[in-house]
């Protein structure tokens, strides 16, 4: 994987670069849609390939290691020719789902144990095995195992925490430098920042991460609960010691504006599960502001979801329609939610690239904060 910055907004630290990888180029800042189970709810690939514009997707280690498991994955050649996505893909180590399984899971200096989910089984995921495991998926980016401890944890909690993180990933690393990729392209290996919402903590991590030299680094344990503004600090603390010249990842974040103030602090690469969670549940996340299309106030409005500016989806759908399709409980509605909110995150991060190379995301950027806020 090589990493190329092109620009950097002036007051700001705002960048943009181009990440290349064998299964194509990445312009960033970008959003990466979620896909869990190697698909994007609600999505076609020729969707998201097409009319959302996604240059990169996201897997999840611990439920493809779930379902459909390793065996198949093998046989199908990995995750790109099991679900026929040709470009690149990211997964992470499954580190945030066994966080998210507390009642179910026990940390040992030997990895995560924990109970699947699905039918109680008991697995053990070591900072060796999802490196194994990751290979055998196959994505261009793969995370390192770490622990996501929540974002109001007493201080020596997260101390402790941190230590186990960077001893899992010593090994990690090293598991990843003396293995190989088993479907002929290569694949880069990112460690993750923890240290919660402390500012030593978090400083710890990012030089004992930069100092491996991997080829992008990440930012994880955010928007797991700490203040907003908390969150913008971590960032900044952290990304004034990982190195310029590495694509640098914020794990799960977020809305509309936690994106742009995100990429103000120099993140990279971005993903959420929100575009398409919030959209199955009625929200449309536009240039103008959020709009629940459940809202009475839509019943009777024949305009286009969108009506100036950009549009994500066939501008013959109009609020009135989409309104019905979910109070009718219509899946199309759920589609074409889906596809209107992550085409507008995709929209957003590429005219964010755009302001940053023409010099004026500083000024762009407060006034579309402004406006994604607002409630339509």
């Amino acid at each position: 994987m090589d990493f190329q910055l092109q620009s950097t907004a002036p007051g700001t630290n705002a960048r943009a670069g181009l990440i290349t990888t064998d299964h194509g180029t990445i312009e960033t800042p970008i959003f990466m849609p979620v896909g869990t189970l190697g698909s994007v709810k609600a999505v076609h690939q020729h969707e998201l390939r097409d009319d959302i514009k996604a240059q990169i997707i996201l897997g999840n280690t611990y439920h493809l290691y779930l379902r459909p498991g390793m065996e198949i994955l093998e046989k199908a050649g990995g995750l790109h020719k099991f679900n026929g996505w040709e470009r690149p893909i990211l997964t992470d180590s499954g580190g945030f789902q066994v966080f998210s399984l507390s009642d179910r899971r026990k940390l040992t200096e030997e990895g995560a144990h924990f109970r699947s989910h699905i039918d109680g089984s008991k697995h053990l995921f070591t900072p060796e095995s999802v490196v194994d495991i990751q290979r055998a998926i196959g994505s261009d980016i793969m995370m390192a195992l770490d622990e996501c401890p929540p974002g109001e944890a007493p201080y020596e909690y997260a101390r402790k925490s941190l230590g186990l993180t960077q001893r899992w990933l010593e090994r990690g690393w090293k598991h990843f430098n003396r293995t190989e990729p088993k479907y002929g392209h290569s694949q880069a290996f990112f460690p993750i920042v923890q240290g919660c919402k402390y500012p030593d903590l978090r400083r710890e991590a990012a030089r004992h991460v930069a100092g491996l030299g991997a080829e992008g680094n990440a930012i994880g344990g955010l928007a797991v609960g700490e203040p907003t503004e908390v969150m913008y600090e971590m960032i900044e603390v952290v990304n004034d010691i990982l190195p310029t010249d590495r694509p640098r990842y914020l794990m799960g974040v977020g809305t509309p504006a936690n994106i742009l103030e995100a990429i103000d602090r120099g993140v990279d690469m971005m993903d959420c599960v929100m575009p398409t969670r919030n959209g199955r549940n009625g929200m449309l996340f536009t240039a103008h502001g959020v709009m629940n299309m459940r809202n009475k106030k839509w019943a009777d409005d024949f305009s286009p979801i969108q009506e100036d500016g950009p549009s994500y989806v066939d501008r013959a759908y109009s609020k009135a329609y989409l309104r019905h399709l979910f109070i009718s409980q219509e899946l199309l509605g759920l589609q074409i939610a889906s596809i209107h909110n992550l085409a507008f995150y995709l929209w957003l991060v590429g005219e964010a690239r755009r302001h940053i190379i023409a010099g004026d995301f500083a000024s762009w950027k407060k006034e579309m904060v402004e406006r994604v806020t607002q409630r339509l």
